[in-house]
């Protein structure tokens, strides 16, 4: 099974992250996510730049209102990911467990859907199959 960790912090635990020197920081991911690796239990994993560098695309009207970063008012960002292929919750439970947080960030914890979610006899559900295998051969 596929599991996503959402990394998810309010501004607060934002701001206080700020005040870890980076090379703290660096090190205590990089080991988090060497461990991942050698356990083979990590698909991907990225975190992402500030959000002042990010936009919002609202649906609430149309067109689509487009808003840059940062967006006013927030509760929580979200500031990464990993994929991690596990064989139950409770293993992707453990290892979003051992994430090197602090007080006040959050990791959300969802499974990937995967192509048995849906029916089966659906052309856009069987065109799924090839366009992945397109983008593996892109990647290699």
């Amino acid at each position: 099974m596929k599991y996503m960790l959402i990394m998810r912090a309010p501004d607060e635990a934002v701001c206080a992250a700020n005040d870890v020197p980076v090379e703290q920081v660096l090190e205590a991911m990089g080991r988090y996510n060497e461990e991942m690796v050698k356990a083979g239990v990590l698909l991907a994993g990225e975190g992402l730049s500030d959000a002042s560098e990010g936009v919002v695309v609202d649906f609430s009207s149309e067109p689509p209102l487009v808003t840059d970063g940062p967006y006013g008012e927030t509760k929580e960002l979200f500031g990464g990911f990993w994929i991690l292929e596990v064989a139950s919750k409770e293993e992707a439970i453990e290892w979003a467990k051992r994430a090197p947080f602090g007080v006040g960030s959050k990791l959300e914890l969802r499974r990937v859907a995967d192509a048995s979610d849906f029916p089966q006899d659906n052309e856009w559900v069987q065109k799924e199959d090839g366009w992945r295998e397109e983008i593996a051969n892109r990647h290699g």
